[in-house]
C-alpha cells in the first residue's frame, strides 16, 4: 500500500490524517513515517529515552545460557520478556506517551498491532491518564486482546490482516483527531527500543555480536543505533522467519516492499512492509539480516521451555534458533546475546509450537504399519515397541481401506522417543519384523510396501 502527500493540502498542518482514494484503494499518510521524507534517529535520541522511561519499565536481566556449551560459543539471553506487558515494546510506547503535548495528550492517541504494541501502549496510557484505542485484526491472538481490555483500552477488531487493522486506525485518528503512533516506524518508538542496546552493553561489555528480531525493523534500528555509536565493532544480526522476511525483500530491493505474509509461529514479526525509518536507519548498521525456516523456531521455543525454563513467543525465539540451525557459524567461541523479544504466546499455540518442535527433532515419531488383523496381532507391535523403550502417545486402526489381505489392518501410531538415534533403532525394528510400513519425517515420507508404484502407505491404503 502506498503513501502519498499532496502540496496543495499542506496547508492543514503537521497533525494531518488523510485518507486518499487512489484507484479504488485506500491510502494512508502518517507524517511521522514519511516514505519521501524518513526520518533517522541518533544515539543521542536513543539515550535521551532511557533517562525518559528510566522509572516507567524493567531494566531486565542479560543472562548466560545453559545452551553455550551445546552450541561453542558464549550464549547470553536478554529476557525482555519480562516486561510488565511481556515484551520490549513498552520501552518504546513510554517513550512516544511522555513526549505527546498535552492537548493530544487529553484527546488520546491510537495504534494498530497484532498484541504486544496493543498492550503496551494502552498499560502505559492507563499509567499516564491517556485516552487509548487500539485496533487488532481478526488474526490477533485472543489472550492480547483480552490484556489491552483489561488495560482499559477501547480495543477495535477489524480486518483479516494488519493492513486492513493500521487502515481503519488511521481513518479512526481522523474522525476522533486521535494522535496515530506507529507501533515499530515511529521515531520515538524505535529511540525507545534503542534502550535494549544500552542495557545489553553495560550488562555484556565485551559483546562480540547481538541478534535482533525484525518485524517493522524498529527493535533493529534503535538496538543497531545505540551498540554501534559504542562499539562500532559489534556484529548485529537482524532474525525473521522466512515466512514474513520483510526487511531481506527490502534489502533485496534497495527500499522497504510490501511481502505477502503467510501464517507464521512468529506472529509478532509478521509486518508486511517495514518501516521507512526503521530501513533507513539500519540499513548502514546492520552487518547481515537471517531469514529462518519454522520448525527451527519451533524447536527454539521448546529448548528455551526445556533448558532454561522461559516460556518465549516464536518472535522472541528467532535468535535462538538461528544458533540452532547453524546459520551463524562465524560466531563460534564469541560472546552472542540473543534478545527474547517476547514472551507473549497463546497456551493453544504454545502446546503446537512444543509438539512441532518435538516432531522436528524426531523426539514425536508418527509411523504407519500394516499387521495380522488375527488375535494379539496389535499386541505384539505394542510389545514390540515397548521393547525399544519408545512410548506409545496414540493408537488408531484402519481395516476398510486397507489393500490386498483381509486380515490385516492398518495401525497408525504417534509414539515418543529420545530423539533421532532411538527414532532410528524403532525404524529398523519394524523394518525387520513387518512387510509394509511407513515413517514420517521432516522431510517426507520414509516407507517400505513389497507393491509397486505406490510412494507411500497411504496411496496404497486408496
Amino acid at each position: 500500500m502506498e503513501r502519498y502527500m499532496y502540496s496543495d493540502v499542506e496547508h492543514l498542518g503537521e497533525d494531518l490524517e488523510c485518507v486518499l482514494q487512489i484507484n479504488k484503494e485506500p491510502v494512508e499518510f502518517d507524517p511521522m513515517c514519511d516514505k519521501e521524507n524518513p526520518q533517522k534517529i541518533s544515539f543521542e535520541d536513543v539515550s535521551a529515552a532511557a533517562f525518559r522511561i528510566q522509572n516507567g519499565i524493567i531494566k531486565t536481566p542479560c543472562v548466560k545460557s545453559h545452551m553455550s556449551l551445546e552450541y561453542g560459543m558464549d550464549i547470553y539471553l536478554k529476557n525482555d520478556f519480562l516486561q510488565h506487558t511481556g515484551s520490549f515494546k513498552e520501552r518504546g510506547a513510554r517513550n512516544a506517551l511522555v513526549l505527546l503535548p498535552s492537548e493530544a495528550r487529553q484527546r488520546g492517541v491510537i495504534s494498530a498491532s497484532l498484541g504486544n504494541h496493543s498492550q503496551a501502549l494502552s498499560y502505559h496510557a492507563k499509567l499516564l491518564g491517556i485516552p487509548a484505542t487500539v485496533v487488532m485484526p481478526n488474526v490477533a491472538p485472543i489472550m492480547k486482546i483480552q490484556k489491552c481490555r483489561s488495560f482499559g483500552a477501547n480495543v477495535v477488531i477489524h480486518g483479516y490482516d494488519m493492513s486492513e487493522a493500521k487502515h481503519q486506525a488511521m481513518v479512526l485518528a481522523k474522525e476522533r483527531n486521535l494522535t496515530y503512533i506507529n507501533g515499530y516506524d515511529h521515531p520515538h518508538i524505535m529511540a525507545g527500543q534503542g534502550t535494549v542496546g544500552l542495557e545489553i552493553v553495560e550488562q555484556v561489555p565485551d559483546v562480540d555480536a547481538v541478534l535482533v528480531p525484525v518485524g517493522g525493523g524498529g527493535l533493529l534500528a534503535g538496538t543497531a543505533t545505540a551498540i554501534k555509536h559504542l562499539k562500532p565493532h559489534v556484529l548485529i544480526y537482524g532474525v525473521e522467519s522466512e515466512k514474513c522476511a520483510s526487511m531481506t525483500e527490502a534489502i533485496n530491493n534497495g527500499q522497504p516492499e510490501s511481502v505477502h505474509i503467510r501464517s507464521t509461529l512468529a506472529d509478532g514479526l509478521a509486518v508486511p512492509t517495514v518501516g521507512y525509518n526503521a530501513y533507513h536507519t539500519s540499513k548502514s548498521l546492520v552487518d547481515r539480516v537471517i531469514s529462518l525456516p519454522e520448525d527451527w523456531i519451533a524447536r527454539a521455543i521448546l529448548l528455551l521451555v526445556e533448558q532454561e525454563k522461559f516460556v518465549v513467543e516464536g518472535g522472541g525465539a528467532v535468535g535462538i534458533a538461528a544458533i540452532m540451525a547453524g546459520l551463524v557459524p562465524e560466531l563460534a567461541g564469541k560472546k552472542v546475546v540473543c534478545i527474547l523479544s517476547g514472551g507473549n504466546i497463546d497456551t493453544t499455540i504454545l502446546g503446537r509450537c512444543l509438539e512441532r518442535g518435538l516432531a522436528a527433532e524426531s523426539r514425536l515419531v508418527k509411523f504407519k504399519v500394516t499387521v495380522s488383523d488375527r488375535p494379539g496381532g496389535i499386541a505384539e507391535l505394542c510389545k514390540l515397541i515397548s521393547s525399544t523403550g519408545v512410548s506409545i502417545k496414540d493408537i488408531m486402526q484402519e481395516r476398510a481401506w486397507v489393500c490386498g489381505d483381509i486380515f490385516s489392518v492398518r495401525v497408525k501410531v504417534v509414539c515418543e522417543t529420545r530423539g533421532p538415534e532411538h527414532t532410528d533403532e524403532l525404524r529398523s525394528l519394524i523394518a525387520r519384523t513387518y512387510r509394509e510400513w511407513v515413517f514420517t519425517r521432516e522431510t517426507g515420507d520414509y516407507c517400505h510396501t513389497p507393491l509397486k508404484n505406490y510412494d507411500s502407505l497411504d496411496d496404497v491404503s486408496h
